[in-house]
């Protein structure tokens, strides 16, 4: 079945080609659609396009839907064509004409538009639940390992002494700014195209602000034509989003794989989160921080994929835009078990204490060294190159301990000041307007 289908059958070949797999995805979007329709009923009954009786009929027959989509259970059969005339069959099946009258004063254009929308924001409000934990971990363990030393890199070359609970720390703020980028996103999705039909409105007196509040929309894409437009910029802004957040996870993996390194050996974990070699049997393999390293690194090429896959399409609708689904959905989950592994191994880190009292991190003092000089009224410059000489002739000494006192140092972490940047982040998203919206009208209040 094919709502768009008259007299015409379509070639097999055709068929096949233009839905690939397009049914796959709209599973995931079933509970959505099931929303946005549950929400049209109302709206249509309120400016008399549906009787009082016909759209509780509607609502109550939706809520049976939605009950098996969000279990699973619900199933695209093989002769329709995706979710949307699912839905539209089953409602049809069990209310007869009914069922026909759904589809009054919309397109399937901005219903697939509204599905997605929010399906994206259901995986954002995911996402950043799976990101909170993490983040206090690496604040947990950035108070805990405060005082425990590392050798800093630039170039990949030793430089100043650095700590882990720097470290963690950095990854922690990382993340309040990867927020920031996916609390825009998220902004973007929270508009409601529902209304805009095939991209240019209708003639019917539709109430697009019921629909918006019915759903919990923060606002309307208000003009018809962008709310069309609108597909492939929602996806390739929530997209550049996760690749922020997977770039964090991608450079932490990095130098995980380089601290559990031998010649390193700042960290090690038990044996039981580690691989080894078939034939070598004293490896310890990064495995799990390999793998989260290559999966970010290939969201990280998301935007760009959405952007080649947009570049060039006039205002309106294009059947190119339901490839998006295949590249942009998978990736959600991918991300979240990225998180999850991520937590479970720095919950378990071991790091090596007084890795800096190692000889051939002296070097890494002789800032340290010349900033001495200068508090005691040396020029800055002759300091540095009096500390220079010193390491030319091979007599350059220092102590490994620090005194950085000063903002985000590593004897001052600020680690509550990072905290409370999360916090307001997380506050700006209103998750609470959504769910509230969401709830009452699944109890159809």
């Amino acid at each position: 079945m094919k709502l768009w289908q008259k007299n015409t059958t379509v070639s097999a070949a055709v068929e096949k080609f233009t839905v690939g797999k397009d049914k796959e995805f709209d599973l995931l979007l079933a509970p959505y659609d099931v929303l946005g329709n549950m929400a049209h009923a109302k709206m249509l009954a309120s400016v008399g396009l549906l009787k009082a009786e016909e759209a509780a009929a509607l609502v109550e027959e939706l809520q049976a839907i939605y009950a098996k989509a969000i279990t699973g259970e619900l199933t695209i059969a093989d002769n329709v064509e995706d979710i949307h005339s699912q839905v539209e069959f089953m409602l049809t099946q069990a209310l007869g004409d009914t069922g026909k009258k759904i589809h009054s004063a919309r397109s399937r254009n901005d219903q697939v538009l509204v599905d997605i929308k929010l399906f994206l924001r259901a995986e954002i409000t995911q996402l950043v639940a799976a990101v909170e934990p993490f983040f206090k971990l690496l604040q947990s363990q950035s108070e805990q390992f405060k005082n425990h030393l590392l050798p800093g890199y630039t170039h990949l070359q030793l430089a100043m002494p650095s700590s882990f609970g720097l470290w963690f720390g950095a990854y922690a703020e990382s993340l309040v700014d990867d927020l920031i980028t996916l609390q825009g996103a998220y902004k973007v999705v929270n508009k409601n195209p529902l209304g805009s039909a095939a991209g240019y409105g209708s003639s019917f007196p539709i109430n697009r602000t019921m629909t918006t509040q019915l759903l919990g929309f923060a606002d309307l894409n208000y003009n018809v034509v962008y709310a069309q437009m609108g597909r492939g910029k929602a996806e390739r802004i929530t997209a550049q989003a996760m690749a922020n957040l997977a770039e964090t996870l991608s450079r932490m993996s990095m130098d995980m794989c380089l601290y559990l390194n031998q010649q390193f050996s700042f960290v090690s974990f038990p044996a039981e989160l580690t691989t080894g070699s078939s034939i070598m049997p004293h490896k310890k393999n990064p495995d799990v921080f390999e793998l989260i390293r290559s999966h970010c690194n290939r969201i990280k090429a998301l935007p760009n994929e959405i952007s080649m896959m947009t570049t060039n399409l006039p205002s309106g609708y294009h059947r190119d835009l339901q490839l998006l689904k295949e590249h942009l959905f998978p990736a959600f989950q991918t991300l979240k078990d990225c998180l999850s592994m991520a937590q479970l191994m720095l919950e378990n880190i071991q790091v090596q204490e007084n890795i800096m009292a190692d000889e051939k991190y002296k070097y890494a003092f002789s800032v340290e060294a010349v900033n001495e000089l200068v508090l005691q009224g040396v020029p800055f410059r002759d300091a540095y190159k009096q500390v220079g000489l010193t390491i030319e002739a091979g007599q350059f000494e220092h102590g490994a301990s620090v005194n950085h006192v000063h903002e985000g140092s590593i004897g001052n972490l600020c680690s509550e000041q990072i905290n409370n940047m999360m916090q307001e982040v997380l506050a700006g998203f209103g998750f609470e307007q959504t769910e509230n919206a969401i709830t009452a009208l699944l109890q159809n209040k």
